[in-house]
């Protein structure tokens, strides 16, 4: 028979607890470490490094063929069917030959694939992205000597010869632009991969939300300003530099009267196909397994109407134009372009990273498993830096795409191959066979698809009641990449990222706390109502870190909440001896934080309370200044009979007292024992029985 265990015996008594300090070890030994373990080498650390650059070697292992393959084969034979027209349509936007698109989207898949680790994202064009690809090859066209308002998708428009004396002569418009892209790309994929290298994946983590969805905004507005002229048929010149979106705007008015009858009408059929068939996937979504190819549709029927109809000959409707088979021998980037573009490439690097890797770990965190972000910048930053020599643009992932990857059962990056042996499929046959194809029905594919981008706008509202700060971080973002540029709205999103930050820190919530009944807990005592203030101890919480930006405000915020300016009344005893001045203010009531009256008391029995506990928990890190603020506060109220105690300190927060001299020399010395308390209640409780000792000692000399 098996006997019961024994009863476990409490013990009410009190238990010292001792903090296990972490053996100390010198830099030179860490570095040594570090060192040894990244300079090792053995088969098994050779292949454990092969595994984490290549992921798809560990995985493809362990690949069900029965569970995923189906699965995977019909979400990228979607994706595939996805890639044809939108890869075509955002050659607009990049301001290339779709071509080059195609060989973008099918280089991309192939190398994710390898890379990756992330097994749902897609990665591939990106309107985004091909809203600032274009923005630079336009604007280098432009100072290389050609026409403006000279599209590259317009046949014949490769006739045109390079009149500029810093480039080569026998080079063509497109020629030119593809040479920038490819620079561009080249640039944006070596910041990223050294990102990677360096692992700075962490970097993408201060793009935040509201920023990015402000920047999809004002970019998706851009977008949309920019397909404008297509939907209308008109030419008009492609403006540059601040205000781009107003200047647009202005032109088109002014050019609506030569709008092209045509064109109007192809774009005002297709809008209303591509958006009704939107709206109907939308609702049916669970019912359907796989989302209507709506866009292939309607660009096979437009091809077919413009081939038969002849619309470009008898109306004068601008067409793809011919679309050639088979790929280009590869091409090294200029150096010279990749100087002149090395600033661009920086926005472009953050903006895919950002993006790949915050889509990335939302869908791991869906599915159950885990992404590297480090490896994500490496593979995407691969996917721009090998394509580069390959006739090829920027790329990261996106998420339309992405959702639609996961809706049709994809279960690893296999599926990309797939999608890429469809874009192979057009590559090697089909392209020629889109040469008839309206560009007004290409602009219609690239308005439609911003649809979810532009209906952010009305998630502002429920942003402003949640966080104020982070609805300006959207505003701003938003208004400068609309009036200003892309660029510049991803630098003010930025700014205002790190303002906003720096201004919850600087001035955090600063409280005074009550007792909860006779618990051994304590709460802000203007939120809650019933608590017990503790007689002669006054609990403040400083909810933030204290550092040298927010010093000044936890000074006058304590003493404005406990009603005595320790810094100034110590200083006029100093100067004045033993005379004390009595203050007629009481405990600072309100919230108002500022600048405390100089009539404050001098006296601990006139301040109403001889112990001052600051509840450390919210405080997150200290630096230097915020240690010598506690230790002048603590000689401040010193020299006015007061204690000062700390409770909840953090391991860090305690490390940091320690070397910055506020604590005893060893460890576990008694002065330590003496400051810093597990809770505000065993502070509490220590200032009131230290209390006692003193006025029984002086009642009793």
């Amino acid at each position: 028979m098996d006997e019961s265990p024994e009863p476990l015996q409490q013990d009410t008594g009190p238990v010292l607890v001792r903090r296990q300090r972490p053996a100390p070890q010198g830099l030179c030994e860490m570095l040594k470490a570090r060192l040894w373990r990244s300079c090792s080498c053995s088969m098994l650390c050779a292949r454990a490094l092969v595994q984490d650059l290549l992921p798809a070697t560990r995985w493809l292992r362990q690949y069900r063929l029965r569970e995923y393959l189906a699965g995977d084969i019909m979400s990228g034979l979607v994706i595939g069917i996805i890639l044809v027209p939108q890869a075509i349509a955002y050659s607009l936007l990049a301001g290339l030959q779709p071509i080059y698109s195609l060989y973008t989207s099918f280089f991309a898949n192939l190398i994710y694939f390898l890379m990756g680790t992330s097994r749902h994202v897609s990665v591939g064009i990106f309107s985004l992205l091909c809203l600032m690809v274009g923005q630079v090859v336009d604007r280098e066209l432009q100072l290389a000597g050609f026409d403006p308002s000279q599209e590259g998708l317009q046949p014949g428009a490769n006739s045109s010869i390079l009149n500029s004396s810093d480039a080569m002569l026998d080079c063509g418009r497109d020629c030119y632009a593809i040479r920038i892209a490819t620079a561009l790309t080249l640039m944006t994929g070596l910041y990223q991969v050294l990102m990677g290298v360096l692992r700075l994946g962490f970097v993408s983590a201060y793009l935040s939300q509201p920023l990015l969805d402000g920047f999809a905004m004002g970019a998706s507005v851009t977008i949309l300003t920019s397909q404008l002229k297509h939907l209308l048929g008109v030419r008009i010149p492609r403006h540059q530099g601040p205000g781009m979106v107003v200047l647009t705007w202005l032109s088109l008015l002014r050019s609506a009267g030569q709008a092209n009858v045509c064109d109007v009408v192809t774009s005002t059929v297709c809008l209303a196909v591509l958006l009704a068939a939107k709206e109907l996937s939308d609702r049916y979504r669970r019912r359907l397994r796989v989302p209507l190819p709506t866009e292939l549709l309607v660009i096979v029927v437009a091809t077919l109407v413009s081939h038969f109809g002849q619309l470009h000959r008898r109306f004068g409707s601008s067409v793809a134009g011919d679309i050639p088979t088979g790929f280009m021998p590869p091409q090294v980037p200029e150096p010279r372009l990749m100087q002149r573009v090395a600033l661009d490439a920086v926005a472009l690097a953050l903006v895919g990273a950002a993006f790949s890797i915050s889509l990335a770990e939302m869908f791991a965190r869906n599915h159950g498993y885990s992404v590297r972000a480090n490896q994500e910048l490496l593979a995407v930053g691969c996917c721009n830096v090998l394509p580069a020599f390959l006739h090829c643009f920027a790329t990261s992932a996106a998420l339309a795409k992405s959702l639609v990857k996961t809706a049709t059962g994809c279960r690893t990056q296999l599926s990309s191959v797939v999608s890429a042996t469809v874009v192979l499929l057009v590559l090697l046959a089909l392209a020629p066979l889109f040469h008839d194809l309206q560009r007004s029905v290409l602009a219609c594919v690239i308005v439609v698809s911003l649809r979810g981008a532009l209906r952010k706008v009305w998630d502002l509202p429920r942003l402003w009641r949640m966080s104020p700060a982070d609805a300006l971080v959207w505003a701003g973002t938003a208004a400068t990449c609309m009036l200003v540029s892309t660029e510049a709205g991803l630098l003010a999103g930025v700014i205002l990222s790190l303002l906003s930050l720096a201004g919850r820190t600087q001035r955090p919530r600063a409280t005074l706390l009550a007792r909860i009944g006779n618990s051994a807990f304590y709460e802000d005592a203007t939120e809650f109502e019933g608590l017990v203030p503790e007689p002669g101890v006054r609990v403040f919480r400083f909810g933030g870190p204290l550092y040298y930006a927010n010093k000044d405000f936890f000074l006058r915020s304590l003493y404005s909440l406990t009603g005595l300016d320790a810094g100034c009344v110590a200083a006029r005893r100093k100067e004045r001896g033993s005379e004390w001045e009595v203050g007629d203010g009481g405990p600072a009531q309100g919230k108002d934080l500022g600048a405390v009256s100089s009539r404050a008391a001098l006296a601990p029995a006139a301040a109403g309370f001889h112990t001052v506990v600051i509840d450390c928990a919210p405080l997150l890190f200290l630096d230097a200044a915020g240690v010598t603020t506690l230790q002048d506060l603590r000689r401040d109220y010193g020299a006015l009979g007061i204690s000062l105690l700390l409770a909840c300190c953090s391991p860090p927060v305690r490390d940091v007292l320690s070397r910055g001299g506020f604590l005893g020399e060893g460890p576990g010395d008694v002065a330590e024992e003496e400051q810093l308390f597990l809770s505000v209640h065993d502070a509490v409780q220590t200032a009131r029985a230290r209390h006692r000792e003193l006025e029984a000692t002086d009642a009793h000399p």
